[in-house]
């Protein structure tokens, strides 16, 4: 169901026009909501530390996760103790949970054992992301980031990052689920800062991304194994050899993409985001290496073997964008009380 969506939200069907009486319904409902929490009728409640969220308008992976953990790194950097709420997608229970790097995903979600891992910082996970801030402002956080928050309206936030995936952009432009759009383009003006990963190349950005509009690159590092025995491998090694390239994320074709950049002959084998993989999915009856994301190695680590790598990425900005990033972040966070 979910690949025959996204043909047809970035396809040039017109199949998506039958959905479009249910996007009428889920646009007024949002619309209703939003209206509702700027009246009052519905709170936000105010916390005592900052709040930052990272999130996108489209359905499906954008690069937030890794953008969230390039933040945390530099607020570190900057000698804040930043602490990070997430919703932890598919875990089991609703209550708020500290997340560590050898938390069992199935209790936190997969994306958060990857944000505490890679950022090594205290990370919560809630259905309720107040009481997750809550929980890590009484530990010492001073700045709170939230992964994936931006529709989250009950986490009053002081600085709102949007990220635009540039090889997909917003899709036909439609809301859901005629569409990938989660809210209508406007609300890229409440944005304080829009990133986009890659190139804009895709045809429903033009003219609507906004002038100050930052660039960031997905930079794959060396792939590292599973097991975690051996040194990295650069990805150069791999080059003209065939391997299963495994991806359970909400954009499977960008890691493809990056490892045929690379040179290497990829045999694709895309999954559903999130994914529970079992070791039989990756038994594809030959000696062949496989690359997966590091998401899906969170997943695939109880049966590691000499044949399963996963290939980090890191968001890299041009020092100019990056300087910008930093400044606009860092001014935002001064005028609140508090940050």
């Amino acid at each position: 169901m979910r690949a025959r969506l996204e043909r047809l939200w970035y396809g040039d069907g017109a199949a998506a026009s039958l959905l479009e009486p249910l996007a009428w319904g889920y646009g007024a409902l949002s619309a209703a909501r939003r209206r509702a929490y700027a009246a009052g009728l519905l709170r936000a409640p105010r916390l005592a530390r900052p709040v930052l969220v990272v999130g996108n308008l489209t359905v499906g992976g954008t690069g937030k996760t890794p953008l969230t953990i390039y933040l945390a790194r530099e607020l570190a950097a900057a000698k804040l103790k930043v602490g990070i709420v997430s919703r932890g997608y598919g875990r089991d229970g609703r209550a708020p949970r500290s997340v560590h790097a050898d938390s069992d995903w199935r209790d936190v979600g997969d994306e958060p054992v990857l944000l505490a891992r890679r950022s090594g910082c205290p990370t919560v996970v809630a259905a309720d992301r107040v009481t997750a801030a809550r929980t890590l402002i009484a530990r010492g956080a001073e700045v709170i980031l939230a992964d994936d928050g931006l529709q989250h309206l009950r986490l009053e936030r002081n600085c709102q990052i949007v990220v635009v995936d540039g090889s997909r952009g917003f899709g036909n432009g439609r809301l859901l689920p005629a569409g990938p759009l989660r809210e209508p383009l406007s609300a890229l003006a409440r944005a304080d800062l829009v990133v986009v990963n890659g190139e804009p190349r895709h045809r429903s950005l033009a003219g609507v991304l906004p002038a100050g509009a930052l660039r960031m690159q997905l930079v794959a590092q060396p792939a590292e194994r599973l097991d975690g025995r051996g040194l990295p491998c650069e990805l150069a090694a791999f080059r003209g050899r065939r391997v299963h390239a495994v991806a359970g994320i909400g954009n499977p074709q960008r890691f493809f993409g990056a490892l045929a950049d690379q040179g290497i002959e990829v045999i694709a084998h895309p999954f559903p985001d999130h994914h529970p993989f079992t070791a039989r999915e990756l038994a594809f009856g030959d000696e062949l290496p496989v690359l997966m994301t590091e998401k899906d190695a969170v997943k695939c680590a109880p049966f590691a073997n000499a044949r399963l790598w996963y290939v980090p990425v890191s968001a890299v900005f041009s020092a100019s964008d990056a300087l910008e990033l930093r400044e606009r972040i860092m001014q935002r966070l001064r005028t609140v009380p508090g940050g």
